[in-house]
């Protein structure tokens, strides 16, 4: 290949590689996250508090498991921990527990955000597994996230701002 020759296609490459890196990236999907995205086996989700920001779960080579971590809400982060609920005593019924907790933590996302939320931010629950139950646990935590991405900061709405 002569030297113009090699010229032109390394300018082509140049080109292809530049349109390449120009093409505007598609968003990612908003992810939805149930009431199986994190329970009370996950590690690290014990030791998250009311108010407590923390990250979706990840595999940690550290712990050869996967974790939640707890991430300080100032410098973003994946969920928010906007309340616990104590749930009535009795068998294990996962399926009576999900409705319960869903329709519990709805009450109160609805209660901390009225309207201005909407469309924002979402919440989950999460769920004792039938392990913890068996365990004596009876609470379920209450989770706010933003399903198009992270958290910027803390989303609690000041005391006494809702209902």
């Amino acid at each position: 290949m002569n030297l113009p020759s090699r010229r032109w296609a390394v300018a082509a490459t140049a080109g292809t590689l530049a349109a390449l890196f120009a093409v505007e990236p598609s968003a990612p999907a908003p992810l939805t996250k149930t009431d199986t995205f994190v329970t009370a086996e996950t590690t690290g989700i014990l030791t998250i508090e009311g108010g407590e920001c923390f990250t979706d779960p990840a595999y940690s080579r550290r712990d050869a498991d996967v974790v939640v971590r707890y991430q300080p809400c100032e410098r973003g982060a994946d969920n928010q921990v906007f309340g616990f609920l104590r749930v009535a005593d009795g068998p294990w019924d996962r399926p009576r527990l999900a409705a319960s907790a869903w329709r519990g933590c709805g009450e109160f996302f609805d209660r901390r955000w009225p309207d201005r939320a909407r469309g924002t931010l979402d919440y989950y629950p999460v769920l004792p597994t039938a392990q913890t139950w068996a365990d004596g646990d009876r609470t379920v935590m209450c989770v706010v996230y933003r399903p198009g991405g992270r958290l910027t900061g803390s989303v609690l709405p000041p005391r006494g701002a809702a209902g």
